[in-house]
């Protein structure tokens, strides 16, 4: 068995093109969806994101700014910053890059960002939505991987999804959206003894440890569904999930690419966040 890709740049490049319909819907309507976005510090891995994020905005017409501060920031002074965003009615979404400096509390910053413009979905009001199965805005990685699997096709029903992985960022959220799904969901942790017995039961497997190429062909079911969200950076300088490719998509039916894969639909379902934020905000405004 050779495995089918599942591309995300492809994916994503489709499902933009329908949010700058939308955009321009809005925009018709005297509304620009706008994001703005804190960075706080040099690290050089989170300005790239930050600059693919202002350029995916621009390409599908919606406007955005960066609010680069220095590393020196109080606690105080961001939150206030915050505030100030939260009380602008042209700003619809609010994101602050991760991580945050040591001397920051990243879930206070997270808490003071109101919830109605939390296009990252992190605030504990969208959590608990999400867990309720509610309508809310959806944390950006594991909406991507749920809307890549549908695309794809990928049954989720009664399936039994394993996560490697139990951040709040992905791991958690994962899962939970799995659940809504009606997946059987097992959760896998650097505490869990045995875990080539979990990963070999898979029907769909996430894999979100930060491990380069950890999982191999022998670590997985026949026709299983990988989604890889490791990014790792090997030696040489090139990109590595945390499947061994060759082999792991040897046994499984679908499987992501690194790079290529969860990357740039995480990216997209931002902006598919902000444009919500915006038809909501415009409508509280009525």
């Amino acid at each position: 068995m050779t495995a089918t890709e599942m591309n995300g740049k492809e994916l994503a490049k489709k499902v933009r093109t329908d949010l700058a319909g939308e955009v321009l819907q809005l925009k018709e309507k005297g509304i620009t969806p706008h994001l703005t976005v804190i960075i706080i510090g040099d690290d050089p891995a989170s300005k790239s994101y930050v600059r693919g994020k202002e350029k995916a905005s621009a390409e599908i017409g919606m406007s955005s700014d960066i609010i680069a501060l220095p590393s020196s920031t109080s606690e105080q002074d961001l939150l206030n910053q915050i505030d100030d965003l939260n009380r602008n009615e042209t700003v619809h979404g609010i994101l602050v890059q991760l991580p945050l400096p040591d001397h920051i509390n990243e879930q206070q910053v997270i808490e003071s960002i109101s919830p109605e413009k939390d296009v990252d979905g992190f605030h504990p009001v969208n959590i608990g939505k999400m867990v309720t199965g509610n309508s809310t805005f959806l944390p950006c990685t594991p909406y991507g991987i749920i809307t890549m699997l549908k695309a794809h096709d990928v049954s989720m029903e009664g399936k039994h999804a394993v996560i490697l992985g139990r951040s709040n960022i992905v791991g958690k959220p994962i899962g939970q959206l799995l659940l809504n799904e009606n997946a059987t969901v097992t959760h896998c942790h650097s505490r869990t003894e045995n875990l080539t017995e979990y990963t070999k039961e898979a029907d769909i497997l996430i894999l979100a440890m930060g491990r380069a190429n950890a999982i191999r062909g022998e670590h997985v079911k026949n026709g299983a569904v990988i989604v890889d969200v490791g990014i790792n950076r090997l030696e040489d300088g090139s990109l590595t999930g945390d499947a061994d490719f060759p082999s792991a998509a040897a046994k499984a039916s679908k499987i992501t690419p690194v790079p290529r894969g969860v990357g740039p639909m995480t990216i997209t379902m931002l902006l598919k966040n902000t444009i919500k934020a915006a038809k909501g905000l415009s409508a509280v405004g009525k």
